[in-house]
C-alpha cells in the first residue's frame, strides 16, 4: 500500500530507502535549499524516481541559503575535509534543516491522505547533526502526529544502523550507486576528501560495492 511521502535528497541513504520501500512510497519530495551539491543531488533524485515511476516534486527553499549560516550552503565557507567525527564538520550543519523539511513533507502527506513521512537518517549522522538523532526524530514524529488530523508520523527505519549497513541493503536489492551523489563540494566527481565522501567510500567498500565516482 502506497501510504508514504519520502524526503529524497538524491544521496545514497535516501535513494536506498526509495528503492527499499518503493511499494510504500506515493510521493518523493526533494528540497532545493541552496546547498553546494543540490543541483547534482536533484538530478539523481529525479532519475531514480523516473526509474521507479514515483511522482517527484522539487520544492525551493532558497531562504535557507539567504539567511542561514553553514559551509554547506552557496556563499558559505569552504567545505571542510576529513571524517564526520572531526570537530570541523560541524560547520556543515544547516540549522534545523530536517525540521523544516519534515514539516513541509508532513503537510504534503496530510494534503494527499498519506500517513507517513519517510526519512533516511542513520547512526553515522548522530554525532554531528542534531536533527538526525533518535530523540529529535521521535519528538518531531510526535509533534507531527499531534498536529495533523489523521496522525501523520515519521518512518525512519535506518536511524539505528550505519551507512555501511545501508550500503549492504542496497547491494541486496541491486542498487546502482552511480545514480546517487554525495559530495558536499558539488563538483563533477566526488572529491573523496569531504566528510560525506569519506563515509560514502567507506560504506561502499565495507559492502563490497565498486562504483566509479
Amino acid at each position: 500500500m502506497k501510504d508514504s511521502v519520502i524526503v529524497l535528497s538524491g544521496g545514497m541513504d535516501s535513494t536506498t530507502l526509495l528503492h527499499d520501500r518503493k511499494d510504500q512510497i506515493a510521493l518523493a519530495v526533494t528540497f532545493d535549499y541552496g546547498s553546494k551539491h543540490n543541483a547534482r543531488e536533484i538530478e539523481c533524485a529525479r532519475k531514480n524516481c523516473e526509474m521507479l515511476g514515483i511522482e517527484h516534486l522539487v520544492i525551493p527553499l532558497d531562504f535557507m541559503a539567504k539567511y542561514f549560516k553553514s559551509s554547506l550552503l552557496i556563499g558559505g565557507d569552504d567545505i571542510p575535509e576529513g571524517h564526520y567525527a572531526d570537530e570541523n564538520m560541524k560547520s556543515t550543519v544547516v540549522p534545523f534543516r530536517n525540521g523544516i523539511m519534515l514539516s513541509i513533507a508532513a503537510g504534503l502527506a496530510e494534503s494527499r491522505g498519506l500517513g507517513k513521512v519517510m526519512l533516511a537518517n542513520h547512526g553515522g549522522d548522530h554525532a554531528i547533526y542534531p536533527d538526525c538523532r533518535p530523540g529529535f526524530v521521535d519528538a518531531m514524529s510526535e509533534a507531527i502526529r499531534q498536529g495533523t488530523y489523521d496522525g501523520v508520523v515519521i518512518d525512519a527505519p535506518y536511524t539505528d544502523i550505519t551507512k555501511s549497513d545501508i550500503a549492504r541493503i542496497g547491494k541486496r536489492i541491486g542498487m546502482d550507486y552511480s545514480l546517487t551523489y554525495s559530495c558536499y563540494k558539488g563538483g563533477e566527481r566526488h572529491c573523496g576528501k569531504c566528510g560525506t565522501c569519506v563515509e560514502r567510500f567507506e560504506a561502499l567498500r565495507d559492502a563490497g560495492i565498486v562504483v566509479e565516482d
